[in-house]
């Protein structure tokens, strides 16, 4: 029998992809978010904005006193510039 595939979505609270681990969003979920918000890019910006305040919120919670990395260049720097 076939497994179905994982989604590359995040895992709350840590913010790791479900499917590969990684720091979310991975390679794989960039793509299919461009691929879903192709022609709105400001619904993409405010969708990735709103999680990554999410992010933050719940990382600062799980590491209270820690410095948080870069999660604009996470979640929202990718995007590309012609794009925005």
């Amino acid at each position: 029998m076939n497994t179905p595939a994982r989604e590359h979505v995040p895992s709350r609270p840590t913010w790791r992809c479900r499917a590969c681990g990684i720091a979310w969003p991975c390679s794989a979920a960039k793509l299919r978010l461009l691929a879903e918000y192709r022609g709105n890019i400001p619904g993409l910006m405010i969708y990735l904005v709103t999680l990554r305040e999410e992010a933050i919120a719940q990382l600062a919670e799980r590491n209270p006193g820690t410095r948080l990395p870069d999660l604009h260049r996470r979640f929202t720097d990718w995007i590309p510039a012609r794009s925005r």
